[in-house]
């Protein structure tokens, strides 16, 4: 599964750390969902997509 996690992040300047903090997950999850190396759960996708206030479809498509 693709995602615009790390274009979002980038557009709010904040780094994988303070979007770890967000999402009350580690800094290693956020880069392991950023490279496609990890989906996240439902729950944290709609955590993320609370956070960005956008649907999940924005963020997260099927390659």
């Amino acid at each position: 599964m693709k995602n615009r996690l790390k274009v979002l992040r980038a557009e709010r300047n904040w780094t994988q750390a303070q979007l770890a903090a967000g999402l009350e997950v580690s800094r290693q999850t956020v880069n392991a969902i950023e490279t496609g190396k990890y989906d996240p759960s439902l729950p944290l996708a709609f955590k993320i997509s609370r956070l960005f206030e956008q649907p999940i479809e924005d963020i997260f498509f099927d390659a």
